[in-house]
């Protein structure tokens, strides 16, 4: 198998396009490398309000039936909710390919899922944070701990200049 790494993020029936917006402007942000989304919610409302630097131009977003039909081979999938029994982010080392699947703004991802996925993780709040903010401090946390993953160190810093920030 390749010694590629990546983030993939999966939206779990997402309810606001600002914070879809949000979200694939923190893929952007963070190098995902693609963003899946199920439920009819956001295709109802879609509209990039907070895409202001236009990702999804580069980035795909892909409207789905099942978040299980599309995980790569050799991805492991990473379900992040605020649950019992869940591994705290601070401690969790992050697999070198992930789909992180997110739940709705205004719910919980469905237990199936969670059981489905390999993992399950929480940030350590005194409630629940908002979704583009959950997925920032994911996507944050596994920057952050590029050297500490699974198979070992390998971080491109070079990847990370600053530029511009909006």
């Amino acid at each position: 198998m390749g010694n590629k790494r990546y983030a993939c993020i999966g939206l779990y029936n997402p309810k606001s396009p600002e914070n879809v917006g949000s979200v694939m402007r923190a893929a952007g942000c963070y190098g995902a490398a693609s963003v899946f989304y199920t439920g009819k919610r956001y295709e109802r409302a879609r509209d990039f309000v907070t895409d202001t630097k236009k990702i999804h131009q580069d980035i795909p977003l892909i409207g789905i039936e099942d978040l299980r039909q599309i995980l790569p081979l050799g991805c492991t999938p990473v379900a992040v909710e605020l649950v019992e029994g869940a591994r705290p982010l601070p401690e969790y080392t992050h697999p070198d390919r992930a789909l992180y699947i997110f739940g709705p703004e205004d719910g919980s991802l469905d237990q199936e899922i969670r059981d489905w996925c390999e993992d399950v993780v929480y940030i350590p709040t005194e409630g629940c944070m908002n979704l583009a903010a959950t997925v920032n401090v994911v996507l944050y946390d596994r920057l952050v701990k590029g050297n500490n993953t699974r198979s070992g160190p390998q971080f491109g810093r070079d990847k990370l200049a600053p530029s511009g920030s909006q």
